[in-house]
C-alpha cells in the first residue's frame, strides 16, 4: 500500500470514529418522555365507606350495588334508563357548538404533527433566477468596460436535508403529537361535560316538573279545604278565624309555584343552549322522574384505571409530554446541527445561446459556540415546567380521587335521606289523615290541621328533591370514575 493510499485510510478511519463518536452522543442526548407509572392505590376511600344507591325511580328499597373494577358502557347515561335522556344526549353531541369548537381544534393539531414530520425526509424546492448583469474594471480589470450587460438566467430544483443526530426535529415532532394528545384530551372533556350538564339539566326538569305537581296538588288540597270551611262557617260550624286560616294558607301556598316555573324556564333555555339551538326554535322533551329506571349496577373503574379514562388527567398528561418534548428541543439546540443540500440545472443566457446543467452538493455543521448563557438557561427553564407538570399531573391524579370519594360519601348519604325522607312522608300523611278526622269530630283545631298539613307539603317536596339530588350524585359519579365521551358521543 503506498503511503498516499495508507493516508487516506487513515483520514477514513478517524472520519468513521467521528462520526460513530457524534452519533452516539446523538443518541445518548435525545430526551425519551416516559408515562408516569400507575397509581398503587385499590380503592378511593377507608373501606368503611361502603355505599349503595337506590336504584328505583321512586325510591323504594330497590338497591344498586357500586360496582368497583368495572368499566361503564359505552354510552353512560343509559344507565339511568331513559330514552328522552339518551336522546337528549345525542341530539347536543351532535350539535353542541362548544364540541364543534374541539373537534376543529383536533383536527387543527393532527395537522401539525403532518407538518412537523415533514422535516424528516429532504425538502425539495423548485428555483429559478434571473438577473442582468455589467461587470466593471475593479472585476475584471480595465478591459472589462468594454463588455456589454448580458441577461442570465438559472432553474432547477434544490434539496436540503437536516441530519437531525441530537433529536431537535423528532423532539418537535413529539411536542405536535403532545399538542394533539391535549387537543383530544380536550375535546373528550368538553363532549362529558356536555353530555353530563345535559343529563342533569333534564333531571333537573324532572325534578322541578315533580315539585310544580305537588305543589299544584298541595293548592288543589288547600281549596278544598277552603270551600268546605266556607260552608262549614256559613253553616255556623266554625268560625270566620278558621276561614281566615284556611285562606291564608292557600295563599301562601300558591306562592310556591312562581319560583318553581321560573326555575323550570331557566332549566329549560340552558338545556337548549346546551343543543345548540335557539329556545324560541326548541321545545324540551319531558323527562318524567317516575319514568327513570337505574341500573342495579353502577360501575366505577379502578384507581389504576381511573388514570387512562379521565379527560382531564389526559390533558394533565399532554401537558407534561409537551414539557418533555420542550426538554428535548432545548437539549438538541446545544449540539452541532448538520445539513446536506444539493442543487441542480440549467443555466444560460437569455438571449439565446448555449446552455448548460451546473450541479453543487453542500454540507453543513452548525456548532453553538457562545450566547450568553441563553441555551443552558433555557434548557434549565424547561426542565423546570417539566417539573411543574409532573406537579400538576399528580395533583389532577390526587384531585380525580377525591371527586370520586365524594360522590360515593354522597350516593351513601343520599341514600340516607331518602330514607328519611320517605318516612318523613309516611309520618305526616298519617298524622295529616288523623288530625283532619279529629277536626271534623271537633276534637281538634283548625290550626292544628294547617300544622300538619305543612308538615305533609314539606315531606312532599322534600322526598321529590331528595330523590332527584341522588339522581344528580349517580350522574356526578359516573362522570368522575371513568367517563370519556369521544365526538360521536361513544365512551371509550
Amino acid at each position: 500500500m503506498s503511503n498516499l493510499d495508507r493516508g487516506i485510510a487513515r483520514k477514513a478511519g478517524a472520519l468513521s470514529v467521528l462520526v460513530a463518536v457524534v452519533l452516539g452522543s446523538g443518541c445518548a442526548s435525545r430526551v425519551v418522555y416516559v408515562r408516569p407509572a400507575d397509581p398503587t392505590q385499590t380503592q378511593y376511600a377507608q373501606p368503611s365507606a361502603t355505599v349503595k344507591a337506590s336504584a328505583n325511580g321512586r325510591g323504594d328499597a330497590s338497591i344498586a350495588q357500586v360496582s368497583f373494577g368495572e368499566r361503564a358502557p359505552d354510552t353512560w347515561w343509559t344507565l339511568l334508563g331513559s330514552e328522552q335522556i339518551n336522546r337528549l344526549v345525542s341530539l347536543a353531541l351532535a350539535n353542541n357548538q362548544s364540541v364543534a369548537s374541539a373537534q376543529a381544534h383536533l383536527a387543527a393539531a393532527r395537522e401539525q404533527i403532518r407538518a412537523a414530520r415533514g422535516a424528516w425526509y429532504p425538502q425539495i424546492d423548485m428555483t429559478t433566477a434571473a438577473q442582468r448583469t455589467r461587470y466593471g474594471a475593479p472585476v475584471l480589470g480595465s478591459l472589462a468596460r468594454d463588455f456589454p450587460p448580458y441577461s442570465a438566467y438559472a432553474a432547477g430544483p434544490t434539496v436540503s436535508y437536516d441530519l437531525d443526530v441530537f433529536g431537535g426535529t423528532r423532539s418537535r415532532v413529539e411536542q405536535t403529537r403532545a399538542s394533539a394528545q391535549y387537543a383530544s384530551a380536550q375535546l373528550d372533556a368538553v363532549a362529558l361535560s356536555v353530555s353530563g350538564n345535559v343529563v342533569i339539566e333534564a333531571l333537573q326538569i324532572a325534578a322541578l316538573r315533580a315539585q310544580i305537581r305537588v305543589a299544584q296538588g298541595i293548592i288543589a288540597d288547600d281549596e278544598n279545604s277552603l270551600t268546605l270551611i266556607r260552608a262549614a262557617r256559613e253553616a255556623g260550624a266554625v268560625s270566620q278565624m278558621d276561614v281566615l286560616s284556611a285562606q291564608s294558607q292557600a295563599d301562601h301556598d300558591r306562592t310556591l309555584l312562581p319560583p318553581l316555573r321560573q326555575e323550570l324556564s331557566v332549566a329549560q333555555d340552558v338545556l337548549s343552549g346546551l343543543m345548540g339551538i335557539a329556545p324560541s326554535d326548541w321545545t324540551a322533551p319531558v323527562v318524567d322522574m317516575d319514568e327513570l329506571n337505574l341500573a342495579e349496577h353502577l360501575p366505577v373503574a379502578l384507581p389504576s384505571e381511573l388514570v387512562h379514562r379521565r379527560p382531564d388527567i389526559s390533558v394533565a398528561e399532554a401537558q407534561l409530554r409537551a414539557a418533555s418534548a420542550t426538554v428535548g428541543i432545548a437539549t438538541a439546540n446545544l449540539y452541532p446541527r448538520f445539513t446536506l443540500s444539493a442543487a441542480v440545472g440549467e443555466q444560460g443566457l437569455l438571449g439565446g445561446g448555449p446552455s448548460e446543467t451546473a450541479w453543487n452538493i453542500v454540507g453543513g455543521l452548525t456548532t453553538p459556540m457562545f450566547h450568553g448563557g441563553a441555551l443552558t438557561a433555557e434548557r434549565r427553564a424547561a426542565q423546570d415546567e417539566y417539573r411543574a407538570a409532573f406537579a400538576t399531573y399528580q395533583q389532577t391524579v390526587l384531585d380525580a380521587f377525591s371527586q370520586v370519594a365524594a360522590a360515593l360519601e354522597a350516593l351513601g348519604n343520599d341514600a340516607a335521606l331518602l330514607g328519611t325522607q320517605q318516612q318523613a312522608l309516611e309520618s305526616a300523611g298519617a298524622s295529616l289523615s288523623l288530625t283532619r278526622q279529629a277536626y271534623a269530630a271537633g276534637n281538634a283545631a283548625y290550626v292544628q290541621v294547617l300544622d300538619a298539613q305543612r308538615l305533609h307539603e314539606e315531606a312532599q317536596l322534600g322526598e321529590v328533591q331528595a330523590n332527584s339530588q341522588r339522581y344528580v350524585d349517580v350522574v356526578k359519579l359516573l362522570l368522575a370514575a371513568g367517563g370519556r365521551v369521544d365526538s360521536s358521543g361513544a365512551l371509550r
